[in-house]
Parts: C-alpha cells; structure tokens; sequence
C-alpha cells in the first residue's frame, strides 16, 4: 500500500474512531453523518444544501428518538442521505427491529427508511473497530479512482457489509460497487444510490463551475432550476437493478440492491 493510500485511510479513519470512542455502554448509538463527511466536503456535495441540512437535523432526531426507546440489546445506527435513512446495527428482537424503523419514520423531512437492522447479539468492540477500518479502505479506494467522484458517496459498514449511500449515475453506482466489493474483509456491497442520468450530472457539473457571482444573482432561469433540484430530491429513490454477472439476489423494495462479493 502507498504512503498517499495511506494518509487516505487515516484521514477516512479519523471520525469514525472518534465516532467509537465516544460510544457509552448506557446509550448504544451511533449518529451516521458526524463520522461519514468532512467540513470540506460540503461545497462538492451533490445534495442541495437544504438537503444536507435535513439530514444532519434528521440523525440528530433519530439518534434522540432511538435513546428513548433503547434498551440494553439495542445499538443502532441512524444515517441519513437526501432525506433517505438507513438504520443498521442490532437489536433484541423483530420487535425492537420494526419499532426503531417506526419512530425514525415519523421525523419530519424523512422520504423514506432502509431497514437493514439484524436482530442478533450486539457486534463487539472489535468487530465495530474492523468496521470503521474497512469504510477507511473503501473510501481510500474510491479516492484512487481516477472516474469517480468519491465525494457522491457515503459510506457504512456493518459487520463487514458495506453500504453505499449517494446521488450518481448507473456507471458511477456499479464502479463503486465493484471497488467496494474488491476490498479485503467486505462480504456484500448494499447500494442505497438515488440514480440521476448523465445529462442531470452534466448539469450539475456545468452548474458547479459557475462563479458565485453568477449564481447569487436572482434570475428566472436559475429559480427554476433551483425548484428542480428541489422537486428531483423529494422523489421516491428508483429501484436498483443488481449486477448481472454475478447472481445478484433482485432488488428488494426501498431502493437497495445487494452485491455479493466475488
């Protein structure tokens, strides 16, 4: 491994393990948008900026709304992308499973919740901590990649399962997913991706070059494009079809495709 590859996955590394040391044995939670994103990745974010601020007030809430119904078999994690939430983690009971996805649901500007919480012992400090060091190693991968935007994804891992979160086209998505799965220690790959075309990336592309000066300005043309991108991510996130060649189980409901590893 290179010295940059390196420096990449310590920097990957750094929130998620301050994210674990700030666990509690009384309080079994984990607010998914503080360790996945960096300050400085706000201004490449293809999220609109109302977005991004719903969803910091959506884990906050979820990670309240989850402390006052956590028992000592529950410990979940609450990450939410575009107003969509991912729950994962453990709990007690199918009970415990279906009443976390029912409080996080009611929270105000959540579209939708992805269930992927098991019911089963909670992981150990080790297995979270081998967690944490395999999203460095898939965010460094997606770094190294000349074709990809690293930044239109997040990324989750449970118990060696790697979600992907995001805004990217269908060719993004599968580059991602086969990165992901190329990484040492990653069992499935989950894509919770909302699918935007090449001509809406262009757009964003060309929007993102323009200088500030051009943006501020208020004019018809630039509202309406505003409006757009406001009404595209308040959509339901399209179904995902799985990889071909490699017998992916189909699609369930929600927008999530898994993607054994080879």
């Amino acid at each position: 491994m290179t010295t940059t590859s390196t420096r990449r996955i310590a920097m990957a590394l750094s929130a998620g393990v301050l994210s674990l040391a700030g666990l509690s044995a009384c309080v079994p939670l984990v607010v998914g948008g503080a360790a996945a994103y960096g300050v400085g990745m706000v201004s490449t974010d293809r999220r609109s900026t109302g977005a991004q601020v719903d969803d910091q007030a959506i884990e906050l809430r979820g990670a309240a709304r989850i402390r006052d119904i956590a028992n000592d078999q529950m410990y979940v994690s609450v990450t939410s992308f575009n107003r969509q939430v991912l729950l994962t983690g453990t709990v007690g009971s199918e009970a415990d499973k279906l009443r976390a996805a029912d409080v996080v649901s009611k929270i105000d500007n959540v579209k939708s919740v992805v269930n992927e919480i098991t019911v089963g012992p909670s992981l150990s400090f080790q297995e979270r901590s081998n967690d944490t060091f395999i999203s460095g190693k898939v965010k460094a991968s997606l770094l190294d990649a000349k074709d990809l935007f690293a930044n239109s994804f997040k990324v989750v891992t449970e118990n060696g399962v790697v979600y992907l979160m995001g805004i990217a086209t269908r060719r993004e998505t599968d580059r991602a997913t086969d990165i992901a799965r190329g990484v040492s220690g990653v069992t499935k790959v989950v894509r919770v991706v909302e699918i935007i075309s090449e001509a809406e990336l262009a757009q964003q592309v060309q929007q993102a070059k323009q200088p500030a000066s051009a943006t501020s300005g208020s004019s018809a043309p630039a509202s309406s494009s505003s409006s757009t991108s406001t009404q595209r991510s308040n959509v339901p996130l399209p179904p995902m079809e799985p990889l071909p060649p490699l017998n992916s189980t189909p699609a369930p409901a929600g927008g999530v495709t898994t993607s054994p590893v080879r």
